[in-house]
């Protein structure tokens, strides 16, 4: 079956990096456009970046423009999500999330459009 397993999570202090993992396992890597979303106590599941199929195209969410960056590797089927100047408003827990899609330029910041999800990481940003 599918599965998607993060890794990476951890307490930091303000100011610090963080990087976050995503292995992929029982689909075709290749065939789908991945996401990283995030879901802080008593909010609703936001997202944060989201990768095509090829790694060509990617977008973050305006609140980590700058300074998250995710990215992918479809050797290892892999992918990461770079956290640098990170701030207490990031502490939340962290999805990755996978999209199918016939399109390799596909991209999406719907989580209603990702077929798949991981169990998710705790970041947590102290002042």
């Amino acid at each position: 079956q599918v599965q998607l397993v993060e890794s990476g999570g951890d307490m930091v202090q303000a100011g610090g990096s963080l990087r976050l993992s995503c292995a992929a396992s029982g689909l075709t890597f290749r065939d789908y456009a991945m996401g990283w979303f995030r879901q802080a106590p008593g909010k609703e599941r936001m997202f944060v970046a989201t990768i095509s199929r090829s790694g060509s195209i990617s977008r973050h969410a305006d609140s980590v423009k700058g300074r998250f960056t995710i990215s992918r590797d479809n050797a290892k089927n892999t992918i990461d999500l770079q956290m640098n100047t990170l701030k207490p408003e990031d502490t939340a827990v962290y999805y990755c999330a996978a999209a199918n899609s016939l399109n390799a330029y596909y991209i999406t910041r719907m989580a209603s459009e990702y077929n798949y999800w991981g169990q998710g990481t705790q970041v947590t940003v102290s002042s």
